[in-house]
């Protein structure tokens, strides 16, 4: 039995039951009161807070210029390719980063700052089609006239240019992608013919040091270019992407040889092309033991013993092999060029 002196929750007063001549209602405390800030109060904090956000959106400004600088300019120095390369990318990153970063933070300093920060409440109604058409224009003019993109030109105009600009770097990086004049043929013929031919040696990558049979062991994976490649002025880059292989020595008894490649391989050393055949990563991770190769952009994995087959992933074909042979000095050589295009499968697209 619930007694009082125990603490029962019904008659020791500690809870009031609503409807039981309890208090049901409670009156809205309303909004909070509105502390000033100090750009409200101090005209020269104001000016300053201006200035900034200025600042902010010629930074962006200077940043789309950085961008082009890097994207168009760099191109047509005489400095060596891998020196250009670095400085390309550096000048397009920060390019790009102060464009977005100086516009972003320039609008959230003039709203935090500047802007009208007092708290409403309204209730939402439909707006009808005439009748209150001038109230809704009303309320356009006064979040403009609160904004302050009336009164503050300078700032209206300079986040008008920084805005104007700031999308041009990425509609240009995304114009590079735009292979349509090309054709599909084109881009597969692009991606059918590289450096390799009969009688080239595999060097290593970077090294250029040719490779021998015997120095490929059971577990080794080495980076392969086509003899020559390093000493390219131009292209070298392109010629480099399609042209680079994995080189692997698996136990014979291991491999699934498919008609007609009985020859591709040296006493179980085999050559398949590095370009991932989904969208082109470089397959870079060897898995001794299972013999599989990975992707490690989309992890799609593939089969060294079935000729690097597609297990897993979204990889849509094979890794195209190189045919090689051994020359008489022991070297290995490539017998021909791929068979088929290296990279992503376009030739199996319609």
């Amino acid at each position: 039995m619930g007694d009082e002196r125990h603490g029962d929750p019904k008659h020791s007063g500690a809870v009031d039951p609503v409807g039981q001549g309890g208090v049901d209602t409670f009156t809205n405390p309303g909004l909070p009161p509105h502390p000033p800030r100090i750009t409200d109060v101090d005209p020269k904090a104001e000016k300053r807070a201006e200035r900034q956000v200025m600042v902010l959106f010629i930074i962006s400004v200077i940043g789309t210029v950085l961008f082009f600088f890097g994207y168009f300019g760099v191109g047509h120095t005489g400095i060596e390719i891998g020196t250009k390369l670095r400085l390309q990318n550096t000048l397009i990153g920060l390019g790009t980063a102060f464009a977005m970063l100086g516009i972003g933070l320039g609008i959230i300093h003039w709203a935090k700052a500047l802007m009208p920060d007092h708290e409403t409440a309204e209730l939402r109604h439909e707006i009808a089609p005439e009748s209150q058409r001038a109230e809704a224009q009303e309320i356009i003019e006064q979040v403009l006239e609160e904004s302050g993109m009336k009164r503050r030109k300078v700032l209206r105009n300079t986040l008008l240019g920084a805005a104007a600009i700031a999308p041009l770097p990425a509609i240009f990086m995304f114009r590079d992608l735009d292979r349509s004049q090309l054709g599909a043929h084109d881009m597969v013929d692009r991606l059918r013919h590289t450096m390799w031919s009969e009688g080239v040696r595999l060097v290593r990558d970077p090294s250029g040091l040719p490779i021998k049979a015997a120095d490929v062991q059971l577990g080794s994976a080495f980076h392969v270019i086509p003899e020559g490649l390093n000493e390219l002025h131009e292209g070298k880059l392109n010629e480099k992407a399609k042209a680079v292989v994995l080189l692997m020595r698996l136990p014979k008894d291991k491999m699934k040889v498919s008609p007609g490649r009985e020859t591709w391989n040296v006493d179980g050393i085999v050559a398949y092309s590095k370009i991932c055949t989904h969208v082109g990563c470089p397959v870079a991770l060897y898995e001794q033991q299972t013999h599989h190769l990975l992707c490690p952009c989309h992890q799609s994995t593939f089969d060294l013993t079935q000729e690097c087959k597609v297990i897993f992933g979204p990889a849509g074909h094979a890794l195209p092999q190189l045919p090689i042979k051994m020359d008489d000095e022991g070297y290995l050589v490539a017998q021909s060029d791929f068979q088929e295009p290296v990279g992503p499968s376009y030739w199996e697209r319609g």
